[in-house]
């Protein structure tokens, strides 16, 4: 399972999944350090934060914003 943290609502964190389903994860089962905008995985009821992918796509988000601004 697969996706990225939109936001948070009291103890859970709300996660749009690859397919655009909405799941509630507890905050408790996520790493400390997630925040919105996150991608992050599970594997064997662990999950963690894909690092690289958060980049990347912050990174496409914000050379998208630039273009938009030209």
């Amino acid at each position: 399972m697969k996706g990225t943290i939109d936001r948070f609502e009291g103890n859970y964190a709300v996660v749009e999944l690859e397919n655009r389903n909405i799941i509630n994860v507890p905050k408790e089962l996520l790493p400390v350090e997630a925040r919105e905008g996150d991608v992050i995985y599970e594997e064997n009821g662990v999950y963690y934060i894909d690092q690289e992918e958060t980049e990347r796509i912050k990174e496409d988000l914000h050379k998208l914003m630039d273009s938009l601004w030209k």
